[in-house]
């Protein structure tokens, strides 16, 4: 299967609100995919159609080769989940919430349970409600791994995390990708993010921005700072191959966050009358993310293909 998700047209309406208009997806097998985009911009949503507890408005979706409508609870059983908010059984203690959950699951589900919590450092007859935010998420996090899912979804899986089980949890993401595993991680931690995703897509407004290998962001992405002599100084176009995604005016600095970027383009800015400097430097995924979050339309770019709405992944 050479991609676990695919959805195509995927659209979900609520009253008064598009929460996704069109979107299109591919995440290959063996990768950790990260989900970026500001609170409300349509994660969730998508998550929650792929995982079939949303039935979408229109279009189409699979999950491992399954219909997420038709095969909702066959994708769970092959599927691992960790929301935001888990819900637990606060009367059950940690060893019984893992005995109760392996009944679904064929053997080796409780094994895997039971080494995980005492990786957390937790005790099976610590009682669910007594425990903090952060240990009640190690149980979650132990529940979602234990059945050694295909497929991982998780939905800012690390809050509450200290620091050392954090970055234990991001290696052993990697460490799943690495034997054939996918993850599919929504996350606002973007260093996190950062350190372990092989591929990202910016989600704003409902719809996908930007689609693109880590590796190919941090290649092709640039911040870009020019200095004028004028502030009202209008700069020329850039090539048509570069997509401005944003821009920022303050006082007599022009600064860009821009994809693309050449040295043939800051040569051209340099030249221009009135630029006394231009200064270029890859860009942090956290910049690209603010720039994917809000974008403002170009004065340089007279080019619609250049303007970040039009972009296509």
């Amino acid at each position: 299967m050479s991609h676990v998700i695919s959805a195509t047209g995927l659209t979900k309406r609520f009253p008064g609100c598009l929460a996704l208009d069109e979107v299109d997806l591919q995440v290959p097998a063996g990768t950790v995919f990260a989900l970026l985009g500001e609170n409300g911009a349509g994660k969730t949503t998508l998550i929650r159609i792929l995982t079939g507890f949303l039935r979408a408005t229109s279009g189409t979706s699979q999950v491992l080769g399954l219909d997420p409508v038709r095969d909702a609870l066959a994708i769970r059983r092959r599927v691992g989940y960790l929301s935001d908010a888990p819900a637990l059984y606060d009367w059950m203690k940690i060893g019984e919430i893992g005995w109760f959950a392996s009944t679904f699951y064929p053997p080796g589900f409780l094994d895997r349970y039971r080494t995980a919590i005492r990786r957390y450092e937790l005790a099976n007859d610590w009682k669910i409600r007594r425990l903090s935010k952060g240990q009640r998420a190690k149980v979650a996090l132990a529940l979602a791994l234990a059945s050694d899912p295909e497929l991982l979804i998780l939905d800012e899986p690390t809050a509450g995390l200290d620091p050392l089980v954090r970055r234990e949890f991001l290696e052993s993401m990697v460490d799943r990708a690495a034997v054939g595993k996918t993850v599919l991680l929504s996350s606002h931690q973007i260093a996190e993010v950062e350190r372990v995703a092989d591929q990202i897509a910016f989600l704003r407004q409902g719809k996908f921005c930007l689609i693109r290998s880590l590796a190919e962001l941090k290649e092709s992405v640039h911040l870009v700072t020019v200095s004028l002599a004028d502030p009202l100084i209008v700069l020329p176009p850039l090539d048509g191959t570069a997509q401005v995604l944003s821009e920022q005016t303050s006082g007599r600095q022009r600064q860009w966050v821009v994809m693309g970027w050449s040295g043939e383009m800051q040569a051209q800015i340099q030249r221009h009358h009135g630029v006394t400097n231009v200064d270029a430097r890859s860009a942090t995924l956290e910049e690209l993310f603010a720039a994917c979050a809000r974008p403002r339309p170009s004065e340089f770019s007279g080019d619609a293909a250049n303007r970040f709405e039009e972009s296509t992944p």
